[in-house]
């Protein structure tokens, strides 16, 4: 069954977001590696890193139901009394959680250069304040610097935007798109949940037409691959 949007499904996000992450990422090496072969090779990496709790992000979790108990043991009757209670209230302890975040690298055969990285935002990458917004912008950065061009896919509709400057055209999805020749510039394609995702470019070396790849027929693939249509409850509120 295909998902009841023409493109973006929103209620991924909230209930589905780390397998539709991975299988994405895997769908579009899939679907790119043969329009660029054999100059260029496609790869997955991974990202590794500690997110540390922050009461100002939703790492921070506060319990949904307090559980009381009585104390019925031995203390109760110390010093004479008989009618209080000890109120034990479960709570949660903030930990760190270890995030591992995939992305893909597009290679020039010969010297293995990079040559174009291609980024799908995650959650944690769009937390206010949060380890995994500061440790993606940090690389975001090191890519800006760099001689690579980088591609970024923002198919979530909470969180914190990407930082452009200037205004950013109205919509609920975004790809960025940085030649490393062009910037500071860069291609902003916007688009809504009653849209299906674009066609886009990806970037090679200079000289090398674009490959270009459906957005569309890679998430279709994974759609279907996926059966999101059997796990996904439409009857919660969509969040955001």
């Amino acid at each position: 069954m295909p998902s009841p949007f023409p493109g973006m499904d929103p209620f991924l996000e909230s209930q589905e977001w780390e397998d539709f992450h991975s299988r994405m990422i895997t769908a579009l090496s899939d679907r790119l590696s043969p329009g660029v072969q054999p100059d260029y090779v496609v790869r997955v990496e991974r990202r590794i890193y500690v997110e540390r709790p922050d009461e100002d992000t939703d790492t921070f979790r506060r319990a949904d139901v307090a559980i009381l108990a009585m104390d019925s043991g031995p203390a109760a009757g110390l010093h004479g009394s008989t009618d209080s209670c000890a109120v034990a209230v479960e709570c949660e302890l903030p930990m760190s959680v270890e995030r591992q975040e995939t992305y893909l690298i597009v290679r020039e055969r010969e010297t293995m250069e990079v040559v174009t990285v291609i980024e799908l935002l995650s959650p944690a990458n769009k937390r206010h304040r949060s380890d995994g917004r500061r440790e993606y912008l940090s690389k975001r950065n090191e890519f800006l610097s760099s001689s690579s061009h980088l591609v970024e896919l923002d198919f979530l509709r909470g969180g914190e935007r990407l930082p452009v400057i200037g205004s950013l055209p109205l919509g609920d999805f975004y790809v960025i798109v940085s030649r490393a020749y062009r910037r500071p510039r860069c291609s902003v394609y916007a688009w809504t949940l009653k849209h299906k995702l674009p066609t886009i470019p990806i970037p090679l070396k200079r000289g090398d037409a674009d490959a270009q790849i459906s957005l569309q027929e890679v998430f279709d693939i994974v759609w279907q691959r996926a059966r999101y249509d059997l796990s996904l409850n439409y009857k919660t509120p969509l969040d955001p």
